[in-house]
C-alpha cells in the first residue's frame, strides 16, 4: 500500500512580504514552516504506515529550500520525498498548483524506487497505537460510532457508514493509472485558506475525495471508514481506494523525529523535479496557467478615533448612514 502526503511550506510569521508586481507572497525560505494542517495529514499517514505496513512519500512544490523541510518528514518516518521546484511554477493559483502536484504524484514510482535503493529510506520509529480514540471506539451498524456536534447522532451513524461512490475509473484498481492508494492533504493552508487542492487533485485523477476528515475509523487495503465534518455535524462514510482525504488540523499531532531518523534523513534521497523533468505544459503552470490572480493585497488601516453623533434618532440615523457610505468609498 502506497500513501502520499502533500505538504506546503508557509511563512512562520504573520509579517509576510508581498511581491508588488505579482501580488503574491515572497517565499524566500528563511522563516518557513510546514502548514499545520499538513503536519496532521503526515501524522495520519505515519499511523497508517505502522498499522498496515504501507510506504509513505511526501510531496511539495516550492523553492529549493523546501527540500530541508522534506528531509524533516523523512526524519519523522516517511520513506521518500519529492520536490517540484522551478521558477515556472511560481505564482500559481490552486488550479496551476494542483496540475503541478499531479505531475509529481505521477512520478511517485521513481521516488519510491529511489527510497528503496537507500535501504529503509526513512526514520526508525517506535510503534504506537493506531489512534488513541480507536481503543475507545465501539462498533455499531458496521461502522464506528462517531459523535456528532453537540452530541447529536447523525443518520449515517444510525444506519451505518454512508458509502462514497467512486468514479468509474477508480473502481478497477488494476486498470487505474493512479500511482498511490491514498493521498492525504491538509484541509487548507494557513496562508491561503482556499481548501481546494485536495478536491482538485481528486478531480484530476478521477477518484473520490472526503474533505474535513476528523478521524480514521477503520482501514483496509480496499476501503477506509472515516468521520468528517459537515454542515449538520459529523458524518461517517466508507470510501473505496484509491482516494483523497483532506484532514482537519486536530485529527493528530505530528510526532517528534527520532535521533536515528534525523541521521537517516541527512543522506536520504529527495527527488527534485523542475518543469522540464516533470514534462509540464508551461501554459498550465505558474502565473501563466492561473485563471485567478490577486489584483491587490494590503494591510487594512486601523483607527481608534471616535466621533459623537448628536441629534434626534432620525438625525443620528442619517448621520450614521453618511459615515458608513463615506467609509465604503
Amino acid at each position: 500500500m502506497r500513501l502520499a502526503v502533500c505538504v506546503k511550506a508557509v511563512p512562520s510569521t504573520t509579517e509576510v512580504r508581498m511581491d508588488p508586481v505579482t501580488n503574491t507572497i515572497v517565499r524566500d525560505g528563511r522563516s518557513a514552516v510546514f502548514n499545520p494542517f499538513d503536519t496532521a495529514a503526515l501524522e495520519v499517514a505515519l499511523q497508517l504506515k505502522e498499522r498496515m505496513g504501507a510506504q509513505v512519500a511526501t510531496l511539495s512544490m516550492g523553492i529549493p529550500a523546501t527540500e530541508a523541510l522534506l528531509r524533516d518528514t523523512i526524519a519523522r518516518g516517511t520513506d521518500t520525498a519529492l520536490l517540484l521546484s522551478d521558477r515556472a511554477f511560481a505564482g500559481a493559483d490552486t488550479l496551476a498548483t494542483s496540475y503541478a502536484l499531479s505531475l509529481g504524484l505521477a512520478r511517485l514510482d521513481e521516488a519510491f524506487a529511489a527510497g528503496e535503493r537507500e535501504g529503509e529510506g526513512g526514520a526508525a520509529c517506535g510503534a504506537e497505537a493506531f489512534a488513541a480514540g480507536e481503543r475507545e471506539t465501539t462498533r455499531e451498524g458496521g461502522a464506528a460510532k462517531a459523535g456528532a456536534k453537540a452530541g447529536a447522532a447523525t443518520s449515517a451513524q444510525k444506519a451505518g457508514a454512508r458509502q462514497v461512490a467512486a468514479p468509474r475509473a477508480a473502481m478497477d484498481q488494476h486498470a487505474s493509472p493512479v500511482p498511490f492508494d491514498l493521498l492525504l492533504c491538509g484541509k487548507m493552508a494557513v496562508d491561503g485558506d482556499t481548501a481546494q487542492i485536495g478536491p482538485e487533485l481528486a478531480a484530476l485523477f478521477d477518484i473520490p475525495c472526503v474533505a474535513g476528515v476528523t478521524r480514521i475509523v477503520d482501514a483496509s487495503d480496499r476501503y477506509l471508514t472515516v468521520a468528517h465534518e459537515t454542515d449538520e455535524g459529523t458524518e461517517v462514510v466508507e470510501v473505496p481506494l484509491p482516494a483523497v482525504l483532506t484532514v482537519a488540523k486536530d485529527i493528530a499531532t505530528l510526532r517528534m523525529p527520532s535521533i536515528s531518523g534525523v541521521l537517516a534523513s541527512q543522506d536520504a534521497h529527495v527527488t527534485v523535479l523542475n518543469a522540464q523533468a516533470a514534462q509540464a505544459d508551461l501554459s498550465r503552470c505558474g502565473l501563466t496557467g492561473s485563471p485567478t490572480q490577486v489584483v491587490r493585497s494590503f494591510v487594512p488601516e486601523r483607527s481608534h478615533e471616535a466621533a459623537e453623533v448628536a441629534g434626534t434618532l432620525g438625525e443620528q440615523a442619517s448621520a450614521l448612514l453618511d459615515i458608513f457610505e463615506e467609509a465604503g468609498r
